[in-house]
């Protein structure tokens, strides 16, 4: 009997689509990254969790700079987007920028980056790493057509879709405005 029911889920594995098949391990993928962050807290930092950090500070980095050098506002916001999705002090946060400075700097290509976030992040961690970028572009009040085209690239590479990436954008610059109304209507 029991190798009835592993031919039947192989059967139905097989029949699935591949649409189906997306979901199934985007799924599992969340599952195990749940597990991960469950037992997270009571394990040494990885590697690949200093990749990961290194690897969205890079790329925030990039996008922040990639029409010129980083206003003060947008290193701010750089810093306390970092501080905040990753939990991490003063100092660590600052020598993580620094290091993403220079990992940026040197990289040839986004490719490098992107490839390490999609080994370690789910759908849900990819787009909150494009809605970052989104908060630091739109820092400075709106974003221009280099910061929307770098932005596009990282997140078709991330596999975030164009309707997700606009969508992140939309909700950004949304939440821009009605802070900004609220400033001046006070």
């Amino acid at each position: 009997m029991p190798c009835q029911l592993w031919a039947d889920e192989a059967r139905t594995a097989i029949r699935m689509t591949g649409t189906e098949r997306s979901e199934a391990t985007s799924m599992l993928k969340s599952l195990r990254n749940f597990i991960a962050s469950l037992a997270g807290s009571a394990r040494p930092q990885t590697s690949e969790n200093r990749n990961c950090r290194l690897a969205i500070a890079a790329l925030l980095t990039r996008v922040a700079t990639v029409d010129s050098d980083m206003s003060q506002a947008r290193r701010e916001k750089l810093r306390a987007l970092l501080q905040s999705y990753f939990g991490l002090d003063d100092p660590a946060v600052g020598q993580l920028i620094r290091d993403a400075a220079e990992a940026a700097g040197s990289a040839v290509d986004l490719y490098h980056f992107t490839r390490q976030l999609n080994d370690v992040l789910d759908d849900e961690g990819r787009q909150r790493a494009v809605k970052m970028m989104w908060q630091v572009v739109y820092v400075d009040g709106r974003a221009n057509d280099l910061e929307s085209n770098i932005i596009w690239r990282i997140a078709d590479l991330l596999g975030v879709s164009s309707r997700q990436r606009i969508e992140l954008r939309q909700l950004v610059a949304a939440g821009r405005t009605v802070r900004t109304s609220l400033v001046l209507n006070v």
